[in-house]
């Protein structure tokens, strides 16, 4: 029985990875996109969003974000954007790339590093009233305790043989 929820638990961690790599993909996929796109094209292309309710209601405030994030993008606030994005998907696949390997050392680092995206995830919700923050930062705090989990689980099994 215990072993199955060690397996169960194994596997989910493994897919927590999974989702984490394919997001650190598309935030560099996207920080590309945001470097070549000019500001015009992206809010042509929210206003497309926008105005075929893709969002909710048009005046609702998932729109209103949007809106008010593409016009300070187009006003040329996007470099921070870029950065955060690129720097945040490079962290993200070396990272996962460490756990899937299992290198013990990125165990820590990997407990920081998600530590510190869900204490600035918490503070721009806060700032910001984002509603995807909060949920990411919910994902991040049980990606961590999976992390802390799979770690212990090495530990032992590189201490055990040696007793």
């Amino acid at each position: 029985m215990r072993e199955s929820a060690a397996r169960t638990t194994e596997r989910l961690f493994k897919v927590a990875l999974v989702i984490k790599g394919i997001d650190g993909a598309a935030e560099l996929i996207g920080a590309a996109l945001l470097a070549c796109a000019s500001g015009d094209l992206v809010q042509r292309v929210i206003a497309h969003v926008v105005s075929h309710d893709l969002l909710g209601p048009p005046d609702g405030s998932l729109s209103r974000h949007f809106v008010l994030g593409t016009a300070e993008f187009a006003s040329g606030h996007r470099t921070f954007a870029i950065v955060y994005l690129a720097l945040h998907g490079v962290l993200k696949l070396a990272l996962v790339a460490a756990l899937l390997r299992k290198w013990l050392p990125a165990y820590p680092a990997a407990i920081v590093v998600l530590g510190l995206f869900v204490i600035y995830e918490v503070y721009r919700a806060a700032h910001t009233h984002s509603i995807l923050l909060p949920f990411l930062a919910a994902l991040d705090l049980a990606i961590i305790v999976l992390v802390i989990r799979e770690y212990r689980l090495l530990r032992s099994e590189t201490v055990s043989p040696e007793r």
